[in-house]
């Protein structure tokens, strides 16, 4: 099994632990990178987020690539790119932002490593260096036959 693929599925694991530093501002999130399971970062994700105490848990719903009018282009890359926009708007609705979000879930048809770029891409395009806890999950269909890609998020509201 590739290094990508292992941190991709390890992405998907909260670490639980004690003597973590919670030095950031009550409201943020922390990430936690343990150096013994390598940097996941240039994957377009974290190993593992603490939400602050008491914080606020919104979810939001599985977004496609669906355009305003409910097409969706027939382009994975065009598709992701406008999930993510969906999903921007989406925490917008909530007043929430990008660094936010603890846990993506994505889902992808057909999944092979040539798409790990555009996700890659598209996500650290959203988040930068806030890159929240992700897993990717490789499915044969999605909802509607045209949908290549969806995403799904947790995220902590102030």
């Amino acid at each position: 099994m590739s290094n990508a693929i292992k941190h991709l599925l390890i992405g998907g694991l909260f670490i639980m632990t004690t003597g973590l530093s919670t030095a950031a501002p009550a409201g943020t999130l922390t990430i936690v990178n343990p150096p013994q399971l390598g940097d996941p970062a240039p994957n377009g994700y974290s190993t593992a987020v603490i939400v602050p105490p008491g914080a606020r848990i919104a979810y939001i719903s599985g977004q496609g690539g669906q355009d305003g009018t409910g097409g969706l282009s027939p382009d994975f890359a065009a598709q992701v790119k406008q999930a993510y926009a969906n999903l921007g708007t989406a925490l917008e609705a909530l007043g929430a932002r990008p660094d936010q979000v603890a846990k993506l879930t994505v889902y992808v048809v057909d999944h092979d490593m040539s798409k790990l770029g555009v996700l890659t891409q598209s996500v650290t395009a959203m988040f930068g260096d806030a890159l929240p806890a992700q897993t990717l999950v490789p499915v044969p269909k999605l909802a509607i036959d045209p949908m290549l890609f969806e995403v799904e998020a947790v995220v902590v509201l102030d």
